[in-house]
C-alpha cells in the first residue's frame, strides 16, 4: 500500500496595501513562497491603507474579519506578506490564538529546507537567531502551544529555547566559523584568479531558470527543482570556448523585497556576484510584461544594494521556446541585443557562449614562445597560469609553444616571444 503524503498545512494570508494596488500581482509571490514552504494557502484578507496599524498591523473592523476568516476556513497558521515587528506579531498571535509567521520567516523557513552545505546551514541558523532575538520574550509559550510547522523548521529551531545570552554566544560562534568559511573561499577564488580565467555570476528572480542554464552551458547536473529558492549555494563549473575556460557561478535567486537579514546572512553567495567579471541577468522570456518588469527592477534593487551594480551586466531572456514568434520580436525591441536563449532545449547557447567569448576575448594574447630546455620552470609557470595552449613543439634550441597567454603576463615572458609574435605584440 502507497502511503499517502501529508496533507499541507492550511494557511491564511494576511496583508496591508496601498490604495490602487491590486491583490491579485501583491499577493502572488507570497502564496508561491507559502506552496514552498509547504502551506497551501486558503483564502485572503486585505486591508487598503497607507500603512500598518503600529500595534494590530490591521484596524479594528478588519481584526473582526479576520478572526472570523480565520476559523470559518479552518486555517491553521496566518502568513503575513510584510515584516511584523514583534508587538504586532504577538498581538495577533494572542488574538487569533494561531502561529503568525510573517514574510521573513517564511522565507527563512524555506531556506531552512533547502540548505544542502555545512555554510548555508550556518548561515540559515545566523539569520534566524538574528532574526528571533528581539522575538524572545514569551515566543517558548508559543512554541509549546503549537507545536512544529512552517516558520519553527531549520538548524536555529533548538536555540529557540535558549535564553539571549546563549543565542548572543551562538550568533557570534556561528559569525566567526563563516569569517573562517570566507576565508576559505577567498583562497579558493585567489587560485582561479591566477590564470585570469573569466568568472561569471548568473543573478536573476527565483525560478527563472538559472540552475539549469548553469547545466546547459558547463555540463553540470546542479538540482533543478521547480521550486523557489533551489539554490542557495555557490555552485562554480567550467566550460571551454575555442580553448578558452570559462567559470560560471549560479547564485541565490531574488524576489521583491528580499529580507535585510538575508542580503547579510547569504554573502557567501552574493559575494561571488560581487567578484564575477561580468554577471548574466538571467529572465523568464515567458513572464508577462508587467510581472517581467517587476522581476527585473527586484533585480536591479539587491545588485545595487550589495554593491554590484557598476560591474558589467548583460541580460538574458531565458524560456525562449516558451515564447511565440511575435512574443520573441516584442522582446527584440524592449531588449534590444539581449540573447534569447532556452537553458532546456539548447537553443541559442551557442550564441552565448560566443558573446562571452567576444566579450573577454580582450583578456588574452595569442603568443609563440621559444623556452629553452634550461628554463623548464618557465614552462611550469606557463601551464600553472591556465592559460590555453594551442601547440606545442620540441625543437633544437628548445620548446616551442603557441598559446593564449594574459595581457598583464607579457611582460613576465617578454624575453622568450619569437621575433613574429614581438612585432604582432608590438
Amino acid at each position: 500500500m502507497i502511503p499517502r503524503s501529508p496533507e499541507p498545512e492550511r494557511g491564511l494570508v494576511l496583508a496591508v496595501l496601498a490604495q490602487g494596488r491590486e491583490a491579485d500581482d501583491e499577493l502572488a509571490e507570497v502564496e508561491e513562497l507559502a506552496r514552498t514552504a509547504g502551506v497551501e494557502p486558503v483564502g485572503r484578507v486585505v486591508q487598503h491603507r497607507a500603512r500598518p496599524v503600529r500595534r494590530t498591523y490591521v484596524g479594528k473592523g478588519k481584526l473582526e474579519e479576520l478572526k472570523e476568516r480565520y476559523d470559518a476556513l479552518g486555517a491553521e497558521s496566518l502568513l503575513v506578506d510584510d515584516e511584523l515587528d514583534p508587538v504586532q506579531q504577538r498581538f495577533l498571535e494572542d488574538t487569533l490564538n494561531a502561529r503568525v509567521v510573517d514574510r521573513t520567516q517564511l522565507i527563512l523557513d524555506i531556506f531552512a529546507q533547502h540548505a544542502v552545505t555545512s555554510e548555508g546551514k550556518l548561515q540559515v541558523e545566523l539569520a534566524q537567531l538574528e532574526y528571533n532575538l528581539p522575538r524572545m520574550r514569551g515566543m517558548w509559550q508559543h512554541l509549546e502551544r503549537l507545536g512544529g510547522g512552517v516558520g519553527t523548521r531549520g538548524p536555529g529551531e533548538s536555540q529557540l529555547e535558549s535564553d539571549r545570552r546563549q543565542a548572543r554566544r551562538r550568533v557570534s560562534l556561528l559569525k566567526r566559523r563563516l569569517a573562517q568559511l570566507e576565508r576559505q573561499r577567498a583562497t579558493r577564488r585567489k587560485e582561479r584568479r591566477r590564470g585570469e580565467t573569466p568568472q561569471i555570476a548568473l543573478a536573476g528572480y527565483t525560478n527563472v531558470g538559472k540552475s539549469t542554464l548553469l547545466n546547459a552551458l558547463t555540463g553540470a547536473e546542479v538540482s533543478v527543482e521547480n521550486r523557489l529558492f533551489e539554490t542557495l549555494d555557490p555552485t562554480t563549473r567550467a566550460f571551454e570556448y575555442e580553448g578558452r575556460r570559462y567559470l560560471v557561478t549560479d547564485t541565490v535567486g531574488f524576489i521583491r523585497r528580499l529580507p535585510h537579514q538575508l542580503v547579510e546572512g547569504f554573502a557567501a553567495t552574493l559575494e561571488e556576484t560581487l567578484v564575477a567579471d561580468m554577471v548574466l541577468h538571467v529572465v523568464d522570456a515567458s513572464a508577462p510584461d508587467e510581472e517581467l518588469d517587476r522581476q527585473v527592477k527586484a533585480v536591479d534593487d539587491v545588485l545595487a544594494e550589495i554593491g554590484a551594480a557598476d560591474l558589467p551586466l548583460e541580460l538574458v531572456l531565458n524560456k525562449i521556446d516558451l515564447v511565440d514568434e511575435v512574443g520573441r520580436r516584442r522582446l527584440a525591441n524592449r531588449f534590444p541585443g539581449a540573447p534569447q536563449v532556452s537553458a532546456a532545449t539548447g537553443e541559442g547557447l551557442e550564441r552565448l557562449r560566443a558573446r562571452l567569448a567576444e566579450h573577454f576575448g580582450s583578456r588574452w594574447e595569442l603568443v609563440r614562445l621559444l623556452v629553452p630546455y634550461d628554463a623548464g620552470s618557465r614552462l611550469s609557470e606557463l601551464y600553472s597560469l591556465g592559460a590555453p595552449i594551442e601547440g606545442r613543439e620540441d625543437t633544437p634550441d628548445g620548446v616551442l609553444v603557441v598559446a593564449r597567454l594574459p595581457r598583464r603576463e607579457l611582460q613576465r615572458f617578454a624575453p622568450y616571444l619569437i621575433a613574429e609574435a614581438r612585432r604582432e605584440t608590438a
